[in-house]
Parts: C-alpha cells; sequence; structure tokens
C-alpha cells in the first residue's frame, strides 16, 4: 500500500499557478521592452522549467511511499 503525500501536490500545483501568473504578468509588460521576443523567449522558459518541475513534484505526490 502506498500513501499519497498530499503536500508535494499542492506545492506542485501552487507553482503551476505562479509560473502562468508570471508568464501572463509579463506578458503585459512585454510591449514596453526594448526587445519583447528576446523577454518572452526568456520568460516561457523560466515558465516552462517551473511547470516541469512542479508536474514532477505532482506525479511523486501522488504516486507516494510505501507504508
Amino acid at each position: 500500500m502506498r500513501q499519497k503525500n498530499w503536500r508535494i501536490v499542492v506545492v506542485g500545483l501552487v507553482l503551476i499557478v505562479m509560473a502562468l501568473a508570471f508568464y501572463f504578468f509579463m506578458l503585459s509588460m512585454a510591449p514596453k521592452s526594448n526587445d519583447p521576443a528576446a523577454l518572452m523567449q526568456t520568460v516561457g522558459t523560466v515558465a516552462g522549467v517551473v511547470c516541469g518541475l512542479s508536474v514532477a513534484m505532482i506525479v511523486f505526490g501522488l504516486i507516494g511511499k510505501r507504508v
């Protein structure tokens, strides 16, 4: 029997929400930048890495540990 780790799942979900909020916030700031394309490429990379890590956290949290 495995016990799910709900703390890790919740933190993963919060990180996804924060990454999406960061992306959309920076999307509104991009027109004011000198190079909006490079800015959004960097922001997209960062948001993608955070989302990837949070999906991994959610998966590991749902798999859980042995009791």
